[in-house]
Parts: structure tokens; sequence; C-alpha cells
């Protein structure tokens, strides 16, 4: 693999400390190339960065509506949160709408990422469970939707629970649903690519950036999606805008995004260095690797300066916000300011092209 340019650069002293490389696409919902740096055709694991593909099921299929999901429990749906109580809460809404609890997630069980969250249980003398899980909204999500397909909330509930059951292997309906939908909006042949497991334990398949920033330019525009798709598209993107709590959680890149800029911007990280976004005002996608696997201190910084290249900010309320993430002091633990961690000025060139 030929090396990939340096997106994000370290400093200290006055000098370029550590560089992170990688590569990204943004292509609009034709799927022309609007600008591409590095390999933007080699398949990568997009992790949790796809999951409001994963979560169109759930509204087109009419099970959101079914259910009725709130704006936060759609929001969740397409969420890595912190495990804070506000997500907590949700998730369990989500599932008791469905007719089951906490005992139908197959996503496993972590502490919650949210530091007070976690010194509050341990304080409390308590254990997390599935429900703090940062993708627990998703997983309740897709408990929902196989709830949907047994039947409804009007089905017997031990057949709704032995009917969603192992939902997180790749033959069962749900990840067929699921699958199909990650098929339909990036238009690449998850057959004849390579599938993982995800942290949560559902499939993960190996698309190209290219494919992804495309499926993100028509989750931003509607154009290339079926119907019910589009529809599915718009609706989880005004939920995260409306809620946008519920997508990340207090001090993530992602909450503070949709919470400053609304429906005008819908990003989501992945792990591993996975960052996608959607920009409907542009008609644009965007998809980001980097190959260090980096999040906060590469793939959150290189995403930060795209929105500023492409986004038309307030200079006195948005552009400073976004400024800060692009181009961040780095602190240490007297407060002092050491050094700084920054995008390379060539990513905000390519909003001129």
């Amino acid at each position: 693999m030929t090396a990939h340019p340096v997106l994000v650069e370290v400093l200290r002293g006055g000098i370029v400390e550590s560089m992170h490389r990688g590569a990204l696409a943004i292509v609009d919902a034709d799927g022309s190339v609007h600008s591409a740096l590095g390999d933007i055709e080699r398949p990568v694991f997009p992790r949790s960065a796809v999951k409001v593909l994963q979560a169109l099921p759930l509204v087109a299929s009419g099970a959101a509506d079914a259910l009725g999901l709130t704006d936060e429990e759609l929001a969740l749906a397409c969420a890595s949160h912190g495990g804070e109580p506000m997500h907590t809460r949700v998730a369990a809404a989500m599932l008791a709408k469905a007719g089951l609890d906490v005992q139908a997630l197959e996503c496993g069980t972590h502490w919650p990422y949210h530091d007070g969250s976690i010194k509050a249980l341990a304080a409390a003398g308590a254990t997390p469970s599935a429900l703090n899980n940062n993708c627990s909204g998703k997983h309740a999500g897709f408990v929902c939707l196989g709830c949907h397909l047994a039947g409804g909330r009007g089905a017997a509930r031990d057949h709704v629970r032995d009917h969603v059951r192992d939902y997180v292997q790749p033959d069962h309906p749900v990840m067929r649903e699921v699958g199909a939908a990650l098929a339909a909006t990036t238009g690449y042949d998850l057959e004849h690519t390579a599938r993982g497991v995800d942290g949560c334990s559902i499939p993960t398949y190996a698309i190209p950036l290219r494919h992804l920033a495309h499926a993100f330019a028509k989750v931003a525009t509607g154009n290339g999606l079926s119907a019910e798709h589009a529809r599915a598209a718009r609706r989880l993107r005004q939920a995260v805008a409306r809620a946008p709590q519920m997508v990340a959680g207090s001090g993530r890149m992602d909450s503070r995004i949709a919470a400053l800029l609304g429906e005008r911007v819908f990003c989501k990280v992945g792990a591993e260095g996975v960052y996608c976004a959607a920009l409907p005002e542009r008609g644009l996608g965007i998809a980001i690797k980097m190959d260090d696997g980096n999040n906060a201190r590469a793939c959150e910084v290189v995403m930060a300066a795209l929105i500023e290249a492409f986004v038309a900010l307030d200079e006195r309320t948005e552009a400073p916000v976004l400024r800060q993430l692009s181009d961040a002091p780095l602190v240490n633990w007297n407060g002092i300011e050491v050094g700084r961690l920054r995008a390379v000025p060539a990513l905000r060139q390519l909003g001129r092209r």
C-alpha cells in the first residue's frame, strides 16, 4: 500500500512531533468524486460510522411509526453513546415498546464511556448492563425491527422474543434487512467483500471510502435512494438534529456538531479512525479513514476541518467552535499549553474546488 498523505500534525516546541496519515473521499449523490486524498478504492471496515445506514430499515419498514418511536429513540438508534443515564433510559424505553427488556440485547456489556457515569455506577456499588454499551441504541433499534417483522407489539411476547433471538447473526432476518440497506446505499457488493465481526457482534463489511461517501451523499439528498430509504434518511437526520445529545453525549463531537449545526451536517464517527458525514446543503458525502486508527487526535480533527471548508458558518458563533476542533491547543496536567493538534492547510482548500 502506498503511503497516504499526512492529514493531521501534532506540534510541540514549534516543530512537528507526530503525524497522522489517512485517506478521504468527498462524493456527490450522482457518484462523482468532488475531492479525494489517498486510496479511496481500498475496502475498509466502516464500523459504527454507518449506523444511520443500518437504521434505515427501522424507519423504512414502518417499525418506527408502528411502535411510536420518538426523536430521542431514533437518534439513539444511530448512536455511539456514552452510556449516560439519559441514554440507558431511552434504550430501555425502546425495548419496552417492543415488549422486551435488556435481556434481548446481544451487544454485550461494558462500562460507560462517560466518566461521570462510570463514577456514579461505581459509587453506587452497581455494575453496568448492556444498556450502557455504546451500541445499545442501535441494538434496541434492531430489536424493534425484529418485533415488527414478528408481527408487531400485538404479537405474543414469547413469539417476539424467539423471533428476535440471535439477531446479530448474518442470516437472521434483521441482519438481512440491515445488510440489504447497506448494499443499496453504498452500491457495493457485500457478498464478495471481507466480512468481519464488529465490537457489538454484528457483521461489518469492508467497503471503499468512495462508496461510503456516495452513500452519505445519498443520505444528505435522498437522490439515488428508494422512496422508503429517502424518507427514512431524512427522518433520522431530523431526529439527530432535534435530539443531539442522544447520538453521542456530553462533550462528544457528534453531539456538539448536531447541536451547533442541526440538519446542515450529519456526522458519525466509527472505531479505528473512520468518520462519515452528510452535507445536505452541498449535496455531498464524506468518508475518512486514518491509517493509525486514531479518532479524537486524528479523524475528528480532519472532519472538523472539512466542515469548515464545505459549510457556510456563522463567523461569530459557529466558526470558532469548528476552529477549536480542527486546530486545538494541547494542554498538560498543569493547564499549560504545550502544543497544537492541527489539520493540514490543504484540507481547507478542498472546499474551494
